[in-house]
C-alpha cells in the first residue's frame, strides 16, 4: 500500500517537464545610448516577436547608459513580454554600463561575451561626483532630490534582480557604489547566466539550458530557427544619432557659430542656413534629452562675448571669457543625473569642439575688426580727406573739382581759384573744404 501510494505521488513530486519553444529568433542590436529612439525600437521588436509567435528575442547590447525614463519603458516591456528576452552583452569589449546593467538583469537569460563588462550604474553628476554629494561640515546638507532619485534606482534594480533570481546584493552595489565586473566575475557572482564567445556559441549553450518563463520551465529549440533581424526605421536612426549628448552639443555649437558668422557678415547665406539647420536638430535633441538652462545660457553668453570682442578693446579678455563660458556651459548642459546618466565627453568632444569654434570665432573677430578700421571706400563720406582744385574762388562759397566731379563747396577762409583744397566734411550735397596741406593724393 505504501509503495503504491509513493508511486502515485511520484509524478506530482518530480519536476515538471520543460516546455519546448520553437519558432523564429528575432534579433535586435543596440549600440549606443538608451534613449527614446532605442526604447521605441526595442519595444516594437518585443511586440512584433510576440505577435509572430517567435521562440525568443535576442538583444545584443553595448551601451554606456542612457535616460532613466527610456530604461524604465524598456524593462516594463521586457517584464511583460510574450516571448523570452535574451540579453547578450557583445561583442568582446562591449559594456552594459549604467542603464545597460538594469536591462541585462531584466533579461530572461543574461549572457556576456568574454572581455565585456557590466555595472557602474550609479548616476554621476558634473565632475564625476555623486549627485547626492557628501554631508558637508558646517550645516551644509546633501542634495535630497538626487538622493531620492538614487534610492528609487536602488529599489528599481533590486526588484528586477529579485524577479529574475539574480544577485540582489551586487545589483544594489552597482547603483550605490558604482561597482563593475567583467563577464567571468559576473558569472561567478550570479549576475548573469552564461558566458559565450559569439552568437553561435550562445545559441548552442541555450539548447541544453532550462530557464523560467512566465513561472514555467522552458527550453529553446533554436537549432534550425529562422533569424529575423529587426532594423530601426530611418527616423529612428536619425533620432538615435542626434540624441547623443556629444552630437547634440556639437550641433548646438555649430548652429550658434553659423548664425554668429551670418550676423557679422550678412549676405553669406550658407553659414546662416547651415547654422539654422544645426540649431533645429539640436533643439529636437533637447526636446528628448533632459538639459540644464544654466548650461544653455552659459553657452549663449560665450557666443555673446565673442561678438563683444569685435566692438570692445579688451586685448582678448572677452574672447577668453567666451571660451570659458562655452566649456563650462557645455559640461553642464546635459548634467541631469536624476534623469539621465549621459553627459558630454569633456576632453574627447567638448574641448576640440570649443577649440574649433574659438578658431572660427577668432577669424571672424579679426576680419570684422579689420574691416571696421579700414577707411570707407564708397559713398560721400569716403571723400573726406581727398584733395582737389578750386574751380572758382571760394569766399566763402564756390565750386571745386574733386574725384572727377564738380562740387559746390564752402570754406571758412577765402581760397583763390586754382588753389588746391582738401575736403574736411560733407553737408548734404555741399563740401566743406580748406586749403590743402600737401599736394599728395590729389583726387582730380
Amino acid at each position: 500500500m505504501l509503495l503504491g501510494a509513493l508511486m502515485l505521488a511520484g509524478p506530482g513530486i518530480a519536476d515538471p517537464t520543460p516546455a519546448e519553444r520553437r519558432g523564429a529568433l528575432y534579433v535586435v542590436k543596440v549600440s549606443g545610448s538608451i534613449n527614446p529612439a532605442s526604447s521605441d525600437y526595442l519595444q516594437r521588436a518585443i511586440a512584433d516577436a510576440g505577435e509572430a509567435g517567435a521562440a525568443a528575442l535576442l538583444l545584443e547590447l553595448d551601451t554606456p547608459g542612457g535616460l532613466v525614463a527610456s530604461t524604465k519603458d524598456i524593462i516594463q516591456a521586457m517584464l511583460g513580454s510574450d516571448v523570452p528576452v535574451i540579453v547578450y552583452v557583445a561583442p568582446a569589449g562591449a559594456w552594459a554600463g549604467s542603464a545597460g546593467t538594469f536591462i541585462t538583469l531584466a533579461g530572461h537569460v543574461a549572457a556576456m561575451a568574454p572581455g565585456s563588462s557590466i555595472g557602474a550604474a550609479h548616476p554621476v553628476g558634473i565632475g564625476g561626483g555623486s549627485p547626492g554629494g557628501e554631508q558637508q561640515e558646517g550645516g551644509g546638507g546633501e542634495d535630497h532630490a538626487a538622493k531620492k532619485a538614487e534610492n528609487m534606482l536602488i529599489a528599481f534594480i533590486e526588484s528586477i534582480a529579485k524577479e529574475r533570481n539574480r544577485n540582489v546584493d551586487w545589483a544594489k552595489q552597482a547603483v550605490l557604489e558604482s561597482v563593475a565586473v567583467d563577464a567571468e566575475e559576473a558569472l561567478e557572482l550570479g549576475v548573469i547566466d552564461l558566458v559565450a564567445d559569439d552568437r553561435e556559441a550562445l545559441l548552442e549553450a541555450l539548447a541544453d539550458r532550462t530557464f523560467e518563463f512566465d513561472g514555467e520551465p522552458v527550453v529553446l529549440a533554436l537549432e534550425d530557427a529562422q533569424v529575423v533581424d529587426v532594423e530601426m526605421t530611418p527616423l529612428m536612426r536619425v533620432l538615435n544619432v542626434i540624441v547623443d549628448p556629444n552630437v547634440a552639443v556639437i550641433l548646438f555649437m555649430a548652429g550658434l557659430l553659423g548664425l554668429y558668422i551670418e550676423f557679422n557678415q550678412p549676405g553669406l547665406i550658407v553659414p546662416g542656413a547651415a547654422g539654422a539647420v544645426c540649431l533645429v536638430l539640436a533643439l529636437i535633441a533637447m526636446q528628448v534629452l533632459p538639459f540644464s538652462w544654466v548650461g544653455v545660457l552659459l553657452m549663449l553668453a560665450g557666443v555673446g562675448l565673442f561678438a563683444a570682442e569685435v566692438f570692445v578693446t579688451s586685448f582678448g579678455l572677452l574672447f577668453a571669457a567666451g571660451v570659458a563660458c562655452l566649456l563650462l556651459g557645455g559640461s553642464m548642459i546635459f548634467d541631469r543625473p536624476d534623469l539621465s546618466d549621459l553627459n558630454v565627453s569633456f576632453w574627447p568632444v567638448l574641448v576640440p569642439a570649443v577649440a574649433g569654434m574659438a578658431a572660427c570665432g577668432a577669424i571672424v573677430v579679426f576680419a570684422v575688426g579689420r574691416s571696421l578700421r579700414v577707411r570707407q571706400q564708397s559713398g560721400t563720406s569716403e571723400m573726406i580727406g581727398m584733395q582737389g582744385v578750386a574751380h572758382t574762388a571760394l569766399d566763402p562759397e564756390g565750386t571745386v573739382f574733386i574725384r572727377g566731379e564738380y562740387w559746390t563747396a564752402r570754406a571758412d577762409q577765402p581760397i583763390a581759384a586754382a588753389a588746391r583744397v582738401e575736403a574736411i566734411g560733407v553737408e548734404g550735397l555741399r563740401l566743406h573744404v580748406r586749403p590743402a596741406q600737401s599736394a599728395d593724393s590729389a583726387g582730380n
